[in-house]
């Protein structure tokens, strides 16, 4: 596949719209909605001022120092915004939660569009199918390297057929086959052309670019992650990656595979993957990127991690690995601590673990560094779930922005919402129309209180909402009014890659 250039105005649509036509035709258009009073943050044109927002269907078409209520048409929606800031929707790349029970707690923590990009879904079109109609927040995937690559392994494919031709996967068939796809796991892809031909196929229906953690599968070689990223670049596609090592050199073997092929690589939660190492890793991201390479990355503000008790990541040598102790393992379901025996009993039933293993002053660094993003690594729903779950964002906007002064508001606001858009618009090109407030940007948008947003969820006791959302609108909808979630709307959408209209 050859590599298409890039566009280079990549916002001109929407900017023509906001200085030409768009202005004189909401003139004449009675609005379906109006946030009315609220201060107003554009993290792209730095507008932050108090005004009005008027939006028709699911487009803003109007952004006035003039109050927008005498316009509005009847039975249209007015949402009280004074004293708030009204911002575009938070944007989430990196979400395993993709459920109601999830985007419940997403939405009441800020978030317009929640994304699964790090470890992806190998069936795109059942993901799309069986989230239509059912989602509170806009949704999408990427291409699932690790389920996919058991397309280039021949022996264990044929005894994977049934599985891989469900025509869903559920729980119990994932179970049945258990030890197989943990074989998978350990085992190298030999055919690896038909693996990337799978991923092909799934990007085309869909799939936002690869999803590669490869950690989780330490079967994937140096060679053939390297010749992944040569078919992203071939693509054009971005890598998403969980890197094979919490070390510096995983984070070397990814940039350097992004510098020599051109593929567009984005590093998942660099907090967690780097630890103790964080200030070298953030050096080898700055130097990277100034010297041209097309990568970036996020972190999470807590300093606990979260993943299954059975992964790969807990093979033998781990504590050494990971500086921890039986103890630093919290039982998701229970909140207990673990001890030795406690841990194997476990491993041996499967679930998720919390783990208690980054240090606060590193947390602090990340979300110091203005090119870090923030995506919260939500888990699934559970009464138990890590608090990233519920409360990433309001945790940024409440601790480190008001109560710490890690950051600006306005520098959170851009990497929550601005910066994510601008690392999905190539392969996704509707996202040049999120994580802005424009006459012309898809009305996706968060109004919170500044003085009281807070994140409510703890390591100890199940999920709580994050407070202090006032309102949140998806695709011009509210899904958040007055600090409450709404029941039965849903007006999520999937976001798609480019290949889907070619």
């Amino acid at each position: 596949m050859r590599l298409r250039p890039r566009p280079l105005l990549h916002v001109a649509p929407l900017l023509l719209g906001a200085f030409f036509a768009a202005p004189i035709a909401a003139q004449e258009r009675d609005l379906d909605l109006v946030i009315t009073g609220g201060r107003v943050i554009d993290p792209e044109t730095g507008l932050d001022a108090n005004r009005d927002v008027g939006v028709v269907r699911n487009e803003i078409v109007a952004i006035s120092r003039e109050v927008l209520t005498n316009r509005l048409r009847q039975g249209g929606v007015l949402l009280d915004a004074a004293g708030r800031v009204v911002s575009p929707g938070f944007i989430d790349l990196h979400v395993h939660g993709q459920s109601v029970e999830a985007n419940r707690f997403q939405a009441m923590d800020g978030v317009t569009t929640a994304l699964e990009l790090e470890g992806g879904v190998p069936r795109m079109r059942e993901f799309i199918e069986s989230r239509a109609g059912n989602a509170i927040v806009h949704f999408g995937a990427s291409a699932s390297h690790g389920g996919l690559r058991i397309a280039g392994m021949p022996a264990l494919r044929d005894e994977l057929a049934p599985l891989l031709e469900a025509d869903s996967t559920g729980a119990e068939l994932v179970i049945e086959y258990a030890d197989l796809l943990r074989e998978a796991n350990y085992t190298p892809a030999d055919d690896i052309e038909a693996v990337h031909e799978a991923i092909a196929a799934e990007i085309r229906a869909g799939g936002l670019g690869i999803g590669v953690p490869h950690q989780y599968y330490p079967g994937a070689s140096h060679t053939e992650i390297y010749r992944l990223f040569q078919f992203a670049a071939e693509m054009d596609v971005p890598i998403y990656t969980h890197v094979r090592d919490m070390a510096v050199s995983a984070i070397q073997e990814v940039i350097a595979n992004a510098a020599a092929t051109g593929a567009p690589l984005h590093i998942v939660h660099l907090n967690s993957s780097s630890l103790h190492h964080l200030p070298i890793t953030l050096d080898l991201i700055r130097g990277a990127r100034a010297a041209g390479v097309d990568v970036t990355t996020e972190a999470y503000p807590y300093t606990a991690a979260s993943t299954g008790i059975s992964s790969a990541i807990f093979d033998e040598g781990w504590q050494e690995k990971l500086g921890m102790t039986y103890g630093d393992i919290q039982w998701q379901d229970t909140g207990e601590r673990l001890t030795r025996e406690t841990f194997e009993f476990f491993q041996e039933e499967g679930g998720t673990v919390i783990m208690h293993m980054m240090d606060p002053a590193m947390i602090e660094l990340a979300m110091r560094t203005p090119f870090v993003m923030v995506a919260s690594d939500g888990m699934p729903y559970a009464p138990g779930a890590h608090p990233r779950t519920a409360g990433t964002f309001s945790r940024v906007l409440g601790r480190y922005v008001r109560d710490w002064g890690v950051m600006t508001l306005t520098d959170a606001i851009r990497r929550i919402t601005l910066m994510p858009a601008e690392r999905l618009q190539e392969i996704a090109p509707l996202m040049r129309r999120k994580g802005r407030i424009q006459i012309g940007a898809i009305a996706d948008i968060t109004v919170f209180d500044p003085d009281t947003i807070i994140d409510t969820a703890t390591f100890e006791d199940d999920l709580t909402y994050s407070e202090g959302v006032t309102h949140v609108v998806v695709d011009g909808v509210p899904v958040v009014r007055d600090g409450t979630l709404i029941e039965g709307v849903f007006p999520g959408k999937p976001l798609l890659s480019r290949y889907t209209s070619e």
